[in-house]
């Protein structure tokens, strides 16, 4: 009996053993499972998103209106419970107190750098500027204000972004031709320092296709509508390889035909300031899904993954139409490929709840 009890004894504790040890694989399966994939939106709100990977950190933002906000996360997926703070406030009474949009943060030079657009109430007013910190941690440390950027114009502009080619800067934004609202253009110029622009202005793209020009509005002298504008906006270099591109946001987004145009630079010259050496793609290179019920995807940007294998693509969209570009828009990330061409596949905006594996 003593030893029936034993080998009883000992048979029970071996299958306890072994469901403890069942129930912990499934946990940390399910575990390692939420870690591995995540599903758009990364977070419920946010229009213009924007992120950079440094030092086994992702530092993102996006317009919030009033001030610059940033993210710090290991895992873009897990955005939403990320640290963030607000970094910098402007001051009242400026021509740079309101409407802070589509901030952007680089790191140049061992400093961080944010650009934004701003105005003092009134769109036409808008201007772009720059912060500036030199603390190795963005959301630590001082941000000062270097000032606006602007050739010697000084028309009307937003959405700037700088980037890198052949050792030298250069900054791209959507502008106004003239003082006057009804068409965005994109703009490029050469940089002589990270808030400098070193002279002139060249636009380099002008609505020109019909998936361009949805644009309508109801005329407004008080708020500076016109009946309708054609847009070009939200430039951003992508590189692979040989190529540069430069893919940028078509058609208003207030319409849910907002969606992704593309330049590409041919390399005549290696002179980007000419309109000539970059050829438009005839139809639009991400657009709208109404099978996948997103709408108005644009405004986008470009990182790799913590492995430096992996392209995505980072935008914001509507989860129905009609919805316009106000506070319903939404962050989301995918992973892109590339075609036999050299050219990029952005495919099909991947809807919510869809399980996307995460960045490796």
């Amino acid at each position: 009996m003593i030893i029936a009890s034993k080998r009883n004894y000992s048979t029970n504790l071996s299958i306890a053993f072994m469901a403890l040890m069942l129930a912990s694989c499934s946990v940390f399966k399910a575990t390692q499972s939420s870690h591995e994939t995540f599903t758009n939106p990364l977070l419920p709100r946010g229009a213009d998103p924007w992120n950079i990977y440094k030092d086994g950190y992702y530092y993102y933002t996006q317009t919030m209106g009033n001030r610059i906000e940033i993210w710090k996360t290991k895992n873009i997926s897990e955005l939403n419970t990320a640290p963030h703070k607000t970094v910098w406030t402007p001051p009242p009474g400026t021509a740079w107190s309101k409407n802070l949009w589509a901030p952007e943060i680089h790191f140049i030079d061992n400093k961080w750098y944010v650009y934004f657009a701003a105005d003092n109430g009134r769109n036409v007013n808008h201007r772009l500027y720059v912060i500036e910190n030199s603390s190795k941690d963005p959301l630590e440390g001082e941000w000062t204000f270097k000032g606006k950027i602007s050739d010697s114009t000084d028309r009307w502009a937003i959405d700037g972004s700088v980037f890198e080619y052949k050792k030298q800067w250069y900054m791209t934004w959507a502008g106004w031709e003239a003082h006057k609202n009804g068409s965005q253009d994109i703009y490029i110029a050469k940089m002589s320092n990270p808030w400098t622009i070193d002279g002139k202005r060249f636009r380099i793209s002008a609505p020109t296709f019909d998936w361009e020009k949805y644009g309508d509005l109801i005329a407004d002298s008080a708020s500076d509508n016109p009946a309708h504008v054609d847009v070009n906006e939200g430039p951003e270099i992508l590189k692979h390889k040989d190529k540069l591109f430069l893919v940028y946001s078509a058609s208003a987004c207030w319409t849910d035909y907002y969606g992704l145009g593309m330049l590409t630079f041919t390399g005549k010259g290696d002179n980007l300031l000419d309109s000539a050496s970059w050829v438009k793609s005839p139809a639009s290179v991400f657009k709208q899904s109404s099978l996948n019920s997103v709408y108005a995807p644009g405004h986008n940007s470009f990182f790799k993954s913590p492995n430096g294998k992996e392209d995505w693509i980072l935008y914001h969209a509507n989860r129905a139409p009609n919805m316009g570009c106000g506070g319903n828009r939404s962050p989301r990330a995918q992973k892109f490929t590339w075609k036999k061409d050299g050219t990029p596949d952005f495919g099909e905006p991947v809807k919510e709840g869809v399980p996307i594996r995460a960045p490796q």
